[in-house]
């Protein structure tokens, strides 16, 4: 948690983890140690678990928290780590964020609360709630609307940040680009804003975000956290070179309902044992795979420890 006090830290390529299950869909918990290894061996500058590539709503809050565990003792304090401890009930979502900080997570993602559709004050309050009940840990808005069926308003986020000190962040997954503009113009340049979509990490630099959260990143970290590296070096030309020659990778990993196509790619490239994800989410047709070899062979970026094999 040596991220904790200062959430300034808590910048750069953040790699959103698949949950690795066998091909009986039981947990694979030691892939989790050996991911987070990998993760960090190939540049990445933080981890997340539970997000939406982590299949969070396909596990029970125990299960849930045997992956923050796991990667938590694997992360150690090397990077900053952000796990997801949102759902869609409020008592779910106190439990799990309880679960990070006693794990010791540096921040939590905390996603809006899906399906219901709540308004904004109800959203304030949701979240001025997860605010007042852990007053020491950074907590990061995850706004989602194409998963959670409601966006939370730059309005309401700025009216979080100004009450409480410790909601530091957004992570932006939304192609509704003013949005985040709008979020970093009324909440000012030190508040944390992530790109949670693939083809928008570089421009969201360019506003002033601190990075980002790429499932690519799964199969494929060492451009994606050097998008941001050379982005933070002032080497714009190249930040931008990599974001065009990312986009195969983000083709491939969007070609069905994400994670599935990730984990395809990831047993395929040997990094999983199995790619299984849990229903009601499918194994990726056979159209799908065909198009997912021939990017992969289009990439560049394929890691060469893991081609090799």
């Amino acid at each position: 948690m040596r991220f904790r006090s200062d959430p300034s830290q808590l910048r750069g390529a953040i790699t959103p983890l698949v949950t690795p299950f066998h091909d009986d869909g039981a947990l694979d918990l030691e892939s989790v140690g050996r991911l987070v290894d990998w993760q960090l061996e190939h540049g990445s500058h933080g981890i997340s678990v539970g997000g939406s590539t982590g299949e969070p709503a396909a596990q029970s809050v125990a299960e849930r928290i045997e992956v923050m565990r796991a990667a938590a003792r694997a992360v150690g304090d090397r990077v900053p780590f952000l796990p997801g401890s949102g759902t869609a009930r409020l008592d779910e979502t106190l439990e799990l964020t309880a679960a990070a900080e006693a794990l010791g997570a540096d921040a939590v993602l905390v996603i809006t609360p899906f399906y219901a559709r709540p308004t904004q004050e109800g959203l304030y309050h949701w979240y001025a709630t997860v605010a007042r009940e852990f007053p020491e840990l950074p907590i990061v808005i995850y706004n989602v609307p194409v998963r959670a069926a409601v966006d939370i308003a730059p309005a309401t986020v700025a009216r979080l940040a100004r009450e409480h000190a410790n909601i530091v962040g957004i992570k932006e997954t939304t192609r509704d680009f003013e949005h985040v503009s709008h979020v970093l113009n009324l909440c000012g340049p030190d508040f944390l804003a992530y790109s949670g979509i693939e083809l928008l990490c570089y421009p969201m630099l360019a506003l002033g975000g601190a990075g980002h959260l790429s499932c690519v990143a799964n199969f494929a970290p060492r451009p994606v956290a050097q998008l941001y590296d050379e982005f933070a070096a002032g080497r714009h030309e190249e930040a931008r070179r990599l974001h065009y020659e990312l986009h195969p990778l983000v083709e491939l990993a969007f070609l069905e309902t994400n994670p599935a196509p990730v984990k395809w790619a990831m047993a395929e490239l040997g990094l999983l044992p199995s790619s299984h994800a849990r229903a009601p989410l499918a194994p990726l047709s056979t159209q799908s795979r065909e198009r997912a070899r021939g990017l992969l062979a289009e990439s560049a970026h394929v890691p060469a420890s893991v081609a090799a094999r």
